[in-house]
């Protein structure tokens, strides 16, 4: 028997879904780097990741989880490289525009996925990264480079991220969709205590409580749906290649909802990452797994 040929509709279908979700995680972090005035990144993110823990919580009901000492212990490792991304990425924005934060930060799941291949064609996606990284390096006075400390925060974020894609697709492996639940409350736990010592009772101002709960769904309980719908959909390539494209919804969104313009070097060097990472995915040797996000 052969198999029909699917629908025009039915093909973009999940397309959509994940272009919707990447607007959804970037709309998310512009929405909240409005908070940092207030409570600063630390105290962001940890309004962030409690009220998504929440959400997560009733969503996903992770207490059926059936845990091991050693997938406990996977899990554990997981939520704490979840919680140091978010709040490590959070810290960036405070001087990094949020397109460069994305590109800088993707070079976890980058290096993650050059490494699943090992092959002499990575060379290539290798030097493209690191044209893209010296593009973004301030290199003088005169240069429009970006600061050095918020640039290790997001280089900081992008090793974390490579640690959670590592450990997720091991604990993943053990408890399937709720392990994103018992992650995200492992990293509220481990962020929420830096959270409060910085902010302190500002965090209880009542004024923040609903642009929290928007972040928190516009950055985690809604790309996060989406994404998993999107990969029962598509083939494990075409989901890595349309993730790489995300450091671009990064600095449209700094662009339309921050007012952030970057010069012509810095959207080359975004170009450059995007290009590594797209060649990457497109090199990636078929029993790779795609890298799911979660900034």
């Amino acid at each position: 028997m052969t198999t029909p040929p699917r629908s025009l509709a039915s093909a973009l279908f999940p397309v959509g879904l994940l272009l919707i979700a990447m607007a959804s995680i970037q709309s998310g972090a512009s929405l909240a780097k409005s908070m940092f005035p207030i409570v600063g990144a630390q105290g962001t993110t940890a309004l962030r990741l409690i009220f998504a823990s929440v959400i997560m919580l009733l969503l996903l009901r992770p207490w059926r989880a059936k845990l091991t000492a050693k997938s406990l212990r996977t899990v554990v490792i997981y939520g704490m490289a979840l919680g140091g991304m978010n709040f490590l990425f959070y810290m960036s924005l405070r001087t990094v525009p949020l397109g460069i934060a994305v590109a800088l930060e993707f070079t976890g799941p980058l290096a993650v996925a050059i490494y699943a291949s090992r092959r002499a064609v990575d060379f290539l996606w290798i030097a493209l990264a690191i044209i893209g990284l010296l593009l973004l390096i301030p290199m003088g006075e005169a240069s429009s480079g970006i600061d050095w400390v918020g640039a290790a925060y997001a280089l900081g974020a992008g090793v974390c991220w490579a640690l959670y894609i590592l450990f997720g697709q091991k604990a993943g492996n053990d408890n399937g969709v709720q392990t994103a639940a018992l992650g995200v409350m492992i990293a509220a736990l481990f962020v929420a205590p830096i959270g409060v010592v910085h902010a302190g009772t500002a965090l209880l101002t009542p004024a923040l409580i609903p642009i929290a709960i928007g972040v928190a769904i516009l950055s985690t309980a809604l790309p996060y749906t989406l994404e998993m719908v999107a990969l029962t959909r598509l083939p494990a390539r075409t989901f890595g290649t349309l993730m790489s494209i995300e450091p671009a919804f990064g600095a449209v969104s700094g662009l339309l909802f921050l007012h952030e313009h970057l010069s012509l070097a810095q959207w080359l060097a975004i170009t450059c990452i995007i290009l590594a990472s797209v060649g990457a995915t497109l090199t990636m040797r078929n029993e790779s797994k795609p890298l799911v996000p979660a900034d």
